[in-house]
Formats: C-alpha cells, structure tokens, sequence
C-alpha cells in the first residue's frame, strides 16, 4: 500500500514536505541491504538513476532522467534502517534526501522516503516528485518481494 500525506507546511518558512510509504513483505534488514546498495539503485530508482552510479572519492556520480549528471552521497552504513543521501546535479545545490526502512513486523517493513519541497518547485513539480517517488519504493517493492 502506498501512502502519500497531505503536504503540510512546516513552521516558519521552511519546506513543505511529503512523506511516501510503501509496505513490504521481506525483513527489514534485507530491504535495507538492497536498497542501500548504490549499484542496485538504478534497478529500482528511475527518478534518480538512469544508468550505473560510478564511485568517485566520497561520493558517487550519476546520471539523472533529467538534470544529466550529478554528485550523491549516501549515509554511512548502519542498524538503524537510514538510507538518507544527498544529491547535487550540476550547477544546483546539493538536496537532501531523509528515506528509512522500518520494520513493522516479523517479515514486514514500511519504506518511508520524505520529500522536501525544493524553493524552485511549484506545486505540479512536487506532485510529479512525489509520484515518481511513490513508483520507484513500488518497484523496489516488487524487487524485494521477488527475493
């Protein structure tokens, strides 16, 4: 089940912000595995991968459907689930990217990707946004469901 919140607006002038779920049938721990595997990315991440990702230093290269190429950076590997990274297409600042994989149940975990609306986007880009997110944890659903 895919779940998308109302976007609500934060205090101040921060972001709005969206939170997309995706319940999966698999141990968390496995999710976390492939997902936090930045050679699998574009097995399941069409909105962010178009092609393998490239290690560069302390960060990946990659080229984006639609801003060509840019720099990500993941966080650290960790038994919490955070998958969080950090994308900078070129010429574009740096965007953080909060996602978590959470076990729910024994077998069953819920992806959990919050998206930032960015100070660029209107409304139609965040809708876009969020639902290329909601069918890229679908895919990576199906991936993990598939075993």
């Amino acid at each position: 089940m895919t779940q998308a919140t109302t976007p609500t607006a934060n205090e101040g002038d921060a972001a709005l912000s969206r939170v997309i779920t995706q319940r999966v049938h698999c141990e968390w721990r496995d999710a976390y595995a492939l997902a936090s595997d930045p050679k699998r990315l574009p097995d399941w991440a069409s909105g962010l991968a178009k092609s393998a990702l490239v290690p560069h230093g302390d960060h990946w290269i990659v080229r984006t459907p639609e801003s060509g190429e840019a720099r990500m950076r993941f966080a650290p590997p960790n038994d919490l689930g955070v998958l969080d990274h950090w994308v900078a297409p070129e010429g574009v600042p740096e965007v953080y990217l909060p996602f978590r994989v959470i076990g729910v149940a024994p077998g069953v975990c819920e992806l959990q990707f919050t998206l930032l609306r960015q100070p660029h986007m209107d409304d139609a880009a965040f809708a876009r946004d969020a639902g290329w997110i909601a069918r890229d944890l679908q895919a990576l659903r199906r991936l993990l469901e598939a075993g």
